[in-house]
C-alpha cells in the first residue's frame, strides 16, 4: 500500500459522493409553506366574505305596523336602610303602605320587577318581611342590587 495510492483515493470519492447525495435528499424533504400559507389565506378572504351573506337568512316581507316603540320603563328601587326605613325610589314609606304602592306601580307594565336595595348590616327577617310584601304585590321578579368588591374598595 502506497501513501497516496489508489484505494485512499476512491475512498475520498466516495465519501463526497455520499455528502453529495446526502445534501440533495435534505434539500428534497424540506416542504415549502409558501404555497400553503397561500391556500389558507384564500380560504380565510372566502370565508370572510360568505358569512355575512350566511347570516342573512331567508327573504320574508315584514308587515308594517303602526305601533310606536315602546319606551322603556322606569326601574322601580325598594331600598332597606341601614336604621330599617324603607324608601320606594327616593321616597320613604311605611311597611304597611309599601304593598299597595307597589301594587299601583305595577298596574300596567309588562314587565313586574323591582330592585332591591338593601344593607349589608340588616337582620335577615327584615330582608325577607319586604320581599314577603312585594311578591303580595304582584311583583314577578326581583334583582338584588349588590356592589362589587372593586368598587366597595374605591368608595
Amino acid at each position: 500500500m502506497q501513501a497516496g495510492g489508489t484505494d485512499g483515493g476512491s475512498h475520498a470519492a466516495a465519501t463526497y459522493r455520499g455528502l453529495r447525495s446526502h445534501r440533495t435528499s435534505s434539500a428534497l424533504g424540506e416542504i415549502n409553506v409558501t404555497p400553503l400559507v397561500d391556500v389558507v389565506l384564500v380560504l380565510l378572504l372566502v370565508f370572510m366574505v360568505t358569512a355575512p351573506m350566511m347570516s342573512r337568512g331567508i327573504d320574508v316581507s315584514l308587515p308594517v305596523a303602526n305601533q310606536p316603540e315602546t319606551e322603556p320603563e322606569e326601574r322601580i328601587t325598594v331600598s332597606i336602610s341601614a336604621q330599617e326605613r324603607i324608601f320606594v325610589g327616593d321616597r320613604p314609606i311605611n311597611l304597611q303602605l309599601l304593598e299597595d304602592t307597589v301594587r299601583g306601580m305595577m298596574e300596567g307594565r309588562t314587565h313586574k320587577v323591582v330592585y332591591l336595595r338593601a344593607d349589608e348590616g340588616l337582620r335577615y327577617g327584615r330582608v325577607i318581611t319586604v320581599v314577603d310584601r312585594l311578591k303580595s304585590a304582584g311583583v314577578d321578579q326581583i334583582g338584588f342590587v349588590y356592589v362589587l368588591p372593586e368598587e366597595k374598595a374605591r368608595r
